[in-house]
């Protein structure tokens, strides 16, 4: 495939597309119910179970409603003191039989609208002197007066018109008596006060009184004054009833619960009950999808709009994050997924914690290693999201935060603990470092929440400890295939390719050592440049090892080579000369590319001398045209390099080191001046020569290079460097 792909916006839309489908799809088990097409008075085509611990919410009403019966109807006894009824009614009839002024028969006219009376005010006076009373409350003082009214004693007749006739001893008596009776029995709870007007004619045959008369009366007047004094308080009932069903737990179906068996009639009490659970489809069974595809959406924003701010700053950003880089992106997003749904398999109501076990800073690793340290802070932040939904055990809630917060902290550690990675065993260390973060996390919250037993937090920390390390595992097992795949040249890769046993260096040693120390020193120096610059000085260091590869096709025409012989070039053709020179560039990609080098140094083999021009063999050959007396058949074009111009800065810091390292060995005691002098000549002999318009280096940075280049040039040949004669020893030294 050509490298069109890279930069094709259709290409794009599609990687965008499919990372949207993958959190999509990711998500959907763990946020979308299963929902199934059936109608009520059929039979079921399938095994209906439940697609996770959820709420039956018409069997936890039931149980409600169940717990509410079970509750006892609460009874207030109230003291109503009947007995001062009693005792107002005897005042009234001494007062009115002492009186010789009124008739018998308004006497007992005067009883016979009184007495009653009686009752009922003494029963609006207690409700009344009692409202507001926090130990009555209106529902109470309600059904008290109500009870009361409902069970008073009517007097017969017959009793009005014996009343006139007692005497104030008569009276005396039987007040003593009636009140003591009526004391007595209200002395008990009364639900139904009839119960205890039995009991009256018993209490006053057995009481001091001996005449008839007066017993009868006072047996009446008794059973007046007698009323209930349990009564039903229905407020604490239903508040106690209320109660009783909050206080109900709710049935919880577990996930995996069969409802309906495959074959079972579906009823219309099935039907319902699967309605409330949400396993029907409906209208708003879409809303749940229609939500997660928003969701999935702004996640993708969130990765897109960094990639869009980060490739709108540089063109070293924009070439960075093209669609191979995505695409890579998306394969990291979708092996630490898949890695989250393997773990989030084994977890359980009973071991939910087997989920701190999953290698959730796999993704941020790779992406800092990989692609950049930048990037994977965004992404630390959607992993932590993720996790939180992928390992969430409760069905009341979308997000359990105790992952995500251990995700957040163990990318943020792995992070800085990988950053600039050069070895293989930093990635260990890093794991070490994400076991140890996530341990502390993880125990920080059991502590701060509700602490589970010892066990628990053993199992948890150690699930968490041991998830750090097979994050390690994974990732250095998967670097090499990210390496391969897309010719990813990893910090952990550079520093493999600089090891002296590679084939290539070896046979750069052993048949043109000359050049091997060229690209040594042209590494020392290119690598210092880039740091300053905030460039790949790796990059830079391997790159300058490899960069004039080429010239072990015919090292005897590199200069660098030819001790104790002569130089072939004074005896051929100045074009064929020409052609030696600049098919080295050619020659070293065909070498790396048959040896699998990754491109960014191909690149900078091939294009770290640009399209320079080669001057001396262009002037050779004017003067070889000139003696002969023709006219030259050829122009500076044709003495140039085929090129392409560099194209990052790495591969133009490396052409400018190439030329300050040759410049400066080819002075026999250079002067600091005449460095310095010799490094700004050539970074600005190529900067009018157009050779860095193809990559991004600022006046800024070229100037920085150049101070960089020229105290790393004192520091590698300062034994040859003659510092001026005011200069001391003590100076040079320093």
């Amino acid at each position: 495939m050509s490298t069109g792909w890279k930069h094709s916006p259709a290409v794009r839309w599609v990687l965008l597309l499919l990372f949207v489908l993958l959190f999509y799809f990711s998500l959907a088990p763990h946020l979308l119910p299963k929902t199934y097409d059936i109608e009520p008075g059929k039979p079921s085509d399938r095994d209906i179970t439940a697609q996770g611990p959820s709420e039956d919410k018409k069997a936890t009403l039931e149980a409600q409603e169940a717990a509410a019966e079970r509750v006892e109807p609460i009874y207030s006894i109230v003291a109503l003191r009947p007995e001062s009824l009693l005792e107002q009614l005897f005042t009234r009839l001494e007062q009115l039989n002492q009186d010789d002024q009124v008739t018998e028969q308004s006497k007992v006219n005067i009883y016979r609208n009184e007495i009653p009376e009686s009752y009922t005010n003494f029963i609006a006076n207690f409700v009344q002197a009692n409202r507001g009373d926090e130990a009555y409350n209106d529902t109470l003082l309600e059904e008290i007066s109500n009870m009361v009214k409902a069970q008073a004693y009517r007097i017969p007749e017959e009793t009005f018109y014996k009343l006139p006739s007692l005497s104030g001893t008569q009276l005396s008596d039987m007040r003593k008596v009636g009140v003591d009776i009526v004391r007595k029995l209200m002395g008990d709870p009364l639900r139904e006060a009839e119960t205890a007007r039995t009991k009256v004619a018993e209490l006053v045959n057995a009481s001091s009184l001996s005449e008839r008369k007066t017993r009868e009366i006072v047996q009446e007047l008794a059973r007046f004054a007698l009323m209930p004094n349990k009564f039903l308080d229905k407020e604490a009932t239903n508040e106690a009833r209320v109660k009783a069903r909050e206080n109900t737990p709710p049935v919880v179906i577990k996930q995996g619960d069969v409802i309906v068996h495959k074959g079972d009639m579906v009823t219309k009490e099935v039907y319902d009950r699967l309605s409330g659970l949400g396993l029907l489809q409906d209208k708003r069974s879409y809303l749940p999808q229609l939500g997660l595809l928003l969701l999935s959406i702004l996640f993708l924003l969130v990765i897109y709009s960094y990639l869009e701010k980060a490739s709108s700053m540089s063109d070293d950003a924009k070439n960075r994050y093209n669609n191979a880089q995505l695409a890579m992106l998306w394969v990291i997003f979708l092996l630490n997924v898949l890695a989250m749904q393997i773990v989030a398999l084994t977890q359980s109501e009973s071991m939910p914690y087997v989920g701190y076990l999953a290698p959730t800073a796999m993704g941020t690793m790779l992406i800092v290693m990989l692609l950049d340290v930048q990037l994977a802070m965004v992404c630390s932040f959607l992993f932590a999201i993720l996790s939180s939904i992928i390992f969430n055990m409760s069905s009341g809630r979308i997000f359990d935060f105790n992952y995500g917060f251990m995700t957040a902290v163990i990318s943020f550690a792995a992070i800085f603990a990988i950053h600039r990675a050069s070895q293989r065993s930093t990635i260990l260390k890093a794991g070490i470092m994400v076991s140890l973060f996530g341990s502390a996390s993880v125990l920080s919250i059991l502590l701060i929440g509700e602490l589970p037993g010892k066990t628990e937090i053993i199992a948890t920390v150690a699930f968490a400890f041991a998830g750090g390390l097979l994050t390690a595992i994974l990732v250095i097992g998967l670097m090499p295939f990210f390496e391969v795949s897309f010719g990813i040249l990893s910090a952990l890769k550079l520093v493999e390719l600089s090891n002296p046993n590679h084939p290539l260096l070896r046979k750069l040693l052993t048949e043109t050592p000359g050049t091997y120390h060229h690209s040594v020193m042209v590494g020392n120096l290119s690598e210092a440049a880039a740091e300053a610059i905030g460039a790949n000085g790796l990059l830079c260091r391997v790159g300058s090892f490899y960069h004039d590869i080429g010239k072990t096709k015919r090292p005897s025409y590199f200069i660098e080579n030819q001790s104790n012989m002569e130089n072939p070039h004074d005896s051929i053709d100045p074009m064929l000369s020409k052609s030696i020179i600049v098919a080295h560039a050619r020659d070293g990609v065909d070498m790396l590319k048959s040896h699998n080098i990754p491109k960014r140094i191909r690149d900078i083999a091939e294009q770290h001398h640009g399209t320079t021009f080669l001057k001396f063999f262009y002037y050779k050959a004017l003067k070889e045209a000139e003696a002969a007396g023709e006219q030259p058949d050829f122009t500076e074009d044709d003495f140039r390099y085929p090129g392409p111009k560099a194209q990052s800065k790495e591969a133009a810091i490396v052409g400018i080191s190439d030329c300050v390292e040759a410049a400066v060995r080819s002075l026999r005691n250079p002067t600091v001046e005449q460095i310095e002098s010799m490094i700004n000549k050539i970074i600005k002999d190529r900067l009018d020569d157009g050779q860095l318009s193809d990559c991004d280096l600022t006046l800024k940075e070229l100037n920085k290079i150049a101070q960089i280049l020229k105290e790393t040039v004192i520091g590698i040949f300062h034994s040859r460097i003659e510092y001026p004669e005011d200069v001391k020893p003590k100076e040079r030294l320093a």
